[in-house]
């Protein structure tokens, strides 16, 4: 198996983690991505009681299922954006809330992240998926003007606030994939190129790819999957429609809510939209990705218990594995006389 098929989770947290094993294998899925909230894995627990992992590993045995990544995705976004407010009071735990102050957010954020490396590695999985935050991206519109010593604070605090988690990550033999995404300190190809130097391009910092973060900006997904190519850590399927052809929706989403048609863009069901997927399937076999392809529903308007199952049959017909052999060996090798 080239590539399992897995279903991320998060979006599924309000269901038990026992409910949500059991439906993505009557869809046919190889495994999960799992994210760290609702009860589908508590960090903490993963990281200390040898009970709680061993539960976990047998109930996605059950149902035949495997897991390659975990997900923290709404803690990480807390270790570096500024400012810290409503939003990830809503969305962290409570003990990284705390009190409140935003520092104490940012830094309690940090030792979850370190505690979830090393629940990764407990439960045998090598990858974590999460994101980063910011303390720049408040200024992506480069108006008022924008320093330029302002953005390389910016990356630099990144660094300063990434390395000591990343040193966690290499102690216990585990590598953090970065979502690219909007409102992160890597969200294109520019600033993934600044967040790689940032850090001195060290192994334990890669990416995870989403093709719907690039089209709805206009990056060509396939190209970046072969610019970062030995970066490429983990892979998320989602698709985007873009809207952006009546002259009234724009592709910043007009601060319209998930599935509102005057949206510039919206996440869609996978093979629904506009991601160029042969080219980026076919962009993974040639950079020798061998990882899982996780399916992250965020749909607004298709059920989700009828588009995950009808997602994973979209992505099984067409996740083909590359050739055994390269090309020149395939037909005749040598190239040409």
């Amino acid at each position: 198996m080239a590539h399992p098929i897995t279903l991320f989770t998060g979006q599924w947290a309000d269901l038990p983690f026992d409910e949500v094993c059991r439906l993505a294998s009557s869809w046919g899925y190889d495994g999960l991505e799992i994210a760290c909230w609702g009860d589908h894995l508590d960090v903490h627990r993963a990281a200390e009681d040898d009970s709680y992992v061993q539960a976990k590993l047998d109930t996605l045995a059950e149902y035949g299922l495997n897991v390659w990544a975990v997900s923290n995705h709404l803690t990480g976004q807390a270790v570096c954006d500024d400012p810290i407010d409503h939003r990830h009071r809503d969305i962290v735990p409570t003990h990284v809330w705390g009190d409140g102050d935003p520092e104490g957010v940012r830094r309690r954020a940090a030792d979850e992240m370190s505690v979830t490396a090393r629940a990764a590695a407990r439960l045998g999985v090598t990858t974590v998926v999460g994101f980063t935050g910011s303390a720049i991206w408040k200024y992506v519109a480069m108006f008022p003007p924008v320093a330029e010593s302002v953005i390389e604070a910016g990356y630099a605090d990144f660094a300063e606030r990434w390395n000591p988690i990343l040193d966690v990550f290499d102690e216990v033999g585990v590598r953090f994939a970065h979502e690219v995404h909007p409102s992160e300190i890597a969200y294109d190809h520019w600033s993934t190129v600044l967040a790689l130097e940032a850090v001195g391009h060290r192994e334990a910092f890669g990416l995870n790819w989403d093709p719907s973060h690039m089209v709805w900006q206009g990056i060509d997904p396939a190209g970046f999957l072969w610019d970062f190519r030995d970066r490429i850590y983990h892979v998320d399927c989602k698709d985007t429609r873009l809207r952006t052809g009546n002259g009234r929706n724009g592709r910043l989403g007009s601060h319209l809510p998930w599935g509102d048609p005057r949206r510039g863009w919206d996440f869609v069901s996978t093979g629904h939209g506009d991601v160029p997927w042969e080219d980026c399937f076919r962009t993974l076999n040639r950079i020798g990705y061998r990882g899982p392809v996780s399916i992250e529903w965020e749909d607004a308007g298709m059920d989700r218990l009828v588009g995950a199952a009808e997602a994973v049959q979209f992505v099984r017909a067409r996740l083909f594995d590359p050739p055994e052999s390269s090309f020149d060996s395939a037909f005749g090798g040598g190239g040409t006389e």
